[in-house]
């Protein structure tokens, strides 16, 4: 029986691994690992797909060491011990271990000591987080690497390779896999390019060729194979970025049941990297100081469902989108930063006044620097007079408090409390 694509275009090298850059990456940790020759166990930690089974692959090939696959919750610990005879007679061999932290404590025991002496390599592959399920006797003896979702770019590298690749993926057929059906292919599987090759495969050799021989993928066999309708067949994906437009736009204008149909319409296009973005950035941008809590609740939710993936991501996300939409907003945040960054790059600075300049060096008395700053602390209310910002711009005011929720209200009244007194306006002291 022919293994799965997935299976056979697994990399035998750090230079095939699609993504995960910051591990395997020229001079990152684990290319250095290799290059040195001086492997460590670790644990790899992230969503299903996103190569911790390929990066495992690709050390072992790299270092020409033996390497054998186990499964923490359904491989015995006879299975170790088989591992541990062949890292007898070897010298070396790398385990991947799947699910490592459903590993129970007869299997523990029996491999630590293997672990201490180096014979084998052990490289833990979890979705879980591992600092709160692994053991600590195991994380004390591996080094810990998360790794990411692929992007939509580093998808469809690794969809096309798998498409030209004659001996180990789908390079003997002739396929036309069309521009929206690739889109589709790579966002209705959230990063995870194991079954985004699974899928392309089954898709490829479940379609009758042409006349010519040629294998049609089209945006609806895509969808059917996958289970997951496209939001439009637009062949530049413009509708979809519409619908992520009208998401925020909906959530912005406080209409609940508008944004919670775009929601479900991102979801079911299966785009949950883009939801998870989207949400943070509305967080912070529409409701802002209005209700910061409500910010800090929805970065929860968006880490709730990228651990929690389809379909139960929904339950967190509507949440999120619900509050978001109910809350008092305010853009005061972004309104603040934009002036600022615009006056910058306008030439709109000066040089930073003395008292301010960094005195932690010698000589820097003789330069004047640093000699005439007030310590707030040394006052009463840790607050004194002073100048801050520099001559040419002393009179800038980029923050314009809004008035949508009692926490913007508070910074908007210390604000200008603060304003008053700072430009010697009003004998009152802030608070």
């Amino acid at each position: 029986m022919q293994q799965p694509l997935a299976y056979r275009m697994r990399p035998t090298k750090l230079e095939e691994i699609v993504g995960q850059q910051h591990l395997v990456g020229p001079g990152k940790i684990i290319n250095r690992m290799v290059s040195a020759k001086m492997l460590s166990s670790m644990i790899l930690y992230g969503p299903p797909g996103t190569g911790k089974t390929s990066i495992a692959s690709a050390i072992a090939g790299s270092t020409k060491y033996a390497f054998r696959t186990l499964n923490a919750a359904t491989d015995s610990k006879k299975d170790l011990q088989i591992v541990a005879e062949e890292a007898k007679m070897s010298g070396t061999v790398i385990l991947l271990l799947d699910e490592i932290h459903r590993l129970d404590k007869t299997k523990q025991d029996f491999l630590l000591p293997h672990l201490e002496s180096g014979r084998i390599i052990l490289i833990g592959a979890t979705t879980e987080n591992p600092y709160i399920t692994i053991n600590p006797a195991i994380r004390s003896r591996t080094q810990i690497f998360q790794v990411y979702p692929l992007t939509e770019e580093q998808m469809e590298q690794a969809v096309n390779r798998a498409l030209k690749d004659p001996d180990k993926g789908l390079g003997q057929l002739s396929i036309d896999l069309k521009v929206e059906a690739l889109q589709q292919l790579v966002r209705a599987t959230n990063g995870d390019l194991r079954s985004a090759l699974n899928g392309l495969e089954l898709a490829a050799k479940s379609t009758p060729p042409a006349e010519d021989g040629q294998i049609i993928l089209t945006l609806p066999i895509i969808e059917e194979s996958f289970q997951h309708k496209a939001l439009s067949a637009d062949k530049n994906g413009d509708a979809h970025y519409d619908v992520i437009s009208a998401l925020q736009k909906s959530i912005r204008g406080s209409d609940v049941d508008a944004a919670l149909h775009y929601l479900a319409r991102l979801i079911e296009a299966g785009d949950l990297p883009i939801i998870a973005r989207r949400l943070l950035v509305i967080a912070y941008e529409d409701i802002g100081l209005a209700n910061p809590p409500a910010a800090s609740r929805t970065v929860t939710a968006v880490e709730a469902a990228q651990k929690l993936g389809f379909p139960e991501a929904r339950i967190p996300l509507a949440d999120a989108v619900i509050e978001l939409c109910l809350s008092p907003k305010s853009n005061s945040g972004i309104n603040a930063i934009d002036k600022a960054i615009d006056q910058v790059k306008a030439g709109g600075f000066g040089d930073v006044p003395a008292h301010l300049k960094d005195a932690h060096y010698q000589g820097a008395a003789k330069l004047g620097h640093g000699t005439e700053y007030k310590y707030p602390h040394a006052f009463p209310n840790d607050w004194v007079q002073q100048q801050y910002l520099p001559d040419k711009i002393k009179n800038a005011q980029y923050y314009q408090p809004k008035q949508n929720g009692r926490f913007e209200q508070a910074l908007g009244q210390q604000y200008e409390q603060l304003l008053a007194a700072q430009r010697g306006k009003s004998p009152k002291k802030p608070n």
